[in-house]
């Protein structure tokens, strides 16, 4: 019997700019405070992106030759690139087809996925399903925002939320059982009343009238979308287990996506996990939306054992949500 060809995770890159944008830092631009900031999300500082004609691909390349490096390839051969990101370089080209030009990807080929806060599940499970199908052997997913040139920093119910950042795994075929094992993704469109960027789009293109009223910023109705992240990202973790014949005890670590902090305590409770078995780098990333997940990863690797079995979680705009089941190793 043939053995199964699985997705797995070779190697971790991951890049935050240097610069921090701490609460002390926003409290002279809006009206909070540390504490306010602390106490209900968990974030202390953010890291941005600054720089003229710095933009999202130049987030990605540092990970992106990073995982090369560790894995002791050559970006030639790489044969495709999936970016999950909402904050892509320009509407066209996409982020992956500058990025294939600046990493010297010369043979790949390569898209972007935009799923907001979900965008590194759904680009990792397309990119497994690549690897699956047989006709790719070496697929990078980058979860990578620069959510700082969307964030209204007037806002002072969003812009304390929000940093840059970028993280790309390296995915390679196996039959051993490593890998990419399952996921869960949902979606429900109706959510966007709660979680979108009115303007920019075909929708409303920019005109004067929508830069003057700031509708190419982040719009956020924060009670609605905590209630449905509580939720739903806890309800799919759960299924995934279940589903796989799990418990919270075969779990190595939960990888949430680090949007808020009571959202990661709802759903490891849901899931039975301690705190020493979740990753949370948000009081010092922020949400970096498609990049927490990778980077989480990227900053938790020398404490990754082959056989390690992951839950990644994440819940975003529009609404997308998930959950995905990785066994580390290759």
């Amino acid at each position: 019997m043939t053995q199964k060809i699985t997705a797995a995770i070779t190697a971790v890159g991951g890049y935050v700019p240097e610069d921090l944008l701490t609460n002390a830092d926003l409290e002279k631009l809006v009206d909070t405070n540390d504490e306010w900031i602390r106490t209900r999300t968990g974030i202390s500082e953010r890291r941005i992106q600054k720089g003229i004609d710095q933009a999202t691909s130049d987030l990605c390349v540092p990970a992106i030759l990073e995982l090369c490096k560790k894995r002791g390839i050559d970006p030639a051969e790489i044969d495709c690139i999936v970016v999950g990101t909402v904050t892509p370089d320009m509407l066209f080209p996409s982020t992956a087809n500058l990025i294939c030009e600046k990493v010297g990807a010369v043979n790949a080929w390569g898209f972007d996925l935009l799923a907001a806060c979900c965008g590194f599940l759904y680009s990792l499970t397309t990119g497994a399903a690549l690897i699956e199908s047989g006709r790719y052997k070496k697929v990078v997913v980058v979860g990578a925002d620069k959510m700082s040139s969307i964030v209204d920093y007037s806002d002072r119910s969003t812009c304390i939320l929000f940093g840059d950042g970028a993280g790309a795994v390296l995915l390679e075929p196996t039959k051993n059982g490593f890998g990419v094992l399952d996921s869960i993704l949902k979606s429900d469109g109706s959510g966007k009343i709660h979680l979108h960027m009115k303007a920019g789009g075909s929708l409303r293109p920019p005109s004067y009238e929508t830069v003057a009223n700031k509708e190419h910023f982040i719009y956020q109705e924060g009670q609605p979308v905590y209630k449905f992240a509580v939720t739903r990202m806890a309800d799919v973790s759960e299924e995934l287990l279940k589903r796989n014949n799990l418990t919270g005890e075969d779990i190595a670590f939960l990888v949430p996506h680090q949007a808020n902090k009571r959202i990661i305590d709802a759903t490891a409770n849901r899931m039975g996990l301690s705190e020493d078995k979740v990753m949370i780098n948000i009081q010092h990333l922020g949400n970096t939306t498609a990049a927490t997940i990778p980077l989480c990863l990227w900053q938790w690797e020398d404490r990754l054992k082959s056989g390690d079995l992951l839950v990644l979680a994440a819940f975003g705009g529009g609404f997308t949500w998930g959950a995905t089941l990785v066994k580390w190793g290759n």
